[in-house]
């Protein structure tokens, strides 16, 4: 899929529910520590207005983080090299295109509701990781996007991403 620059769109898929299904979750992981490397798992619980267990402490407003796998591959691409899909330090890797559009929505995540709130902006520890990586995580809302938990439940691998509202 071509990527536009300033393009932030998302590709649905209609449900028998009539709401938008975005993609699946493939892959999971949290930060144990700071600097710690993230540690993958196949499902995790959340936390009203906290985040994800065994996660290191954040804002409400970014209690859970999401990137998309399709603009994750188009980055690797860029650079010439294949990084795992961690190395963003995001929590949640969904097969699907950009994520930007759903800032301001609500979303469903296996068991949990997510106010979508904001672009999750990459930071220097990026180009730690790889050299030149927060430059192209910038454009097109490519670091990904965090929002607030807004019920307990568990994320698994394979859950449907779902618009909710």
């Amino acid at each position: 899929m071509a990527i536009g620059r300033g393009l932030c769109y998302i590709s649905p898929h209609m449900t028998t529910e009539n709401k938008t299904t975005i993609g699946s979750v493939l892959a999971i992981a949290v930060r144990p520590e700071k600097d710690a490397p993230m540690r993958e798992l196949v499902s995790v619980d959340a936390r009203t207005g906290q985040g994800l267990a065994g996660d290191l402490p954040s804002i409400p407003d970014r209690g859970v983080t999401l990137i998309s796998s399709q603009q994750w591959k188009s980055v690797c691409r860029e650079l010439e090299t294949e990084l795992p899909w961690h190395t963003r330090r995001a929590n949640i890797l969904v097969d699907a295109g950009p994520l930007g559009d759903l800032i301001g929505k609500r979303i469903r995540i296996g068991d949990i509701e997510v106010d979508v709130k904001l672009e999750v902006k990459p930071c220097g520890l990026m180009d730690k990781q790889h050299q030149g990586l927060r430059e192209r995580l910038v454009p097109d809302c490519r670091g990904g996007v965090g929002g607030r938990i807004l019920t307990d439940g568990t994320i698994r691998k394979g859950d449907r991403v779902v618009v909710v509202g």
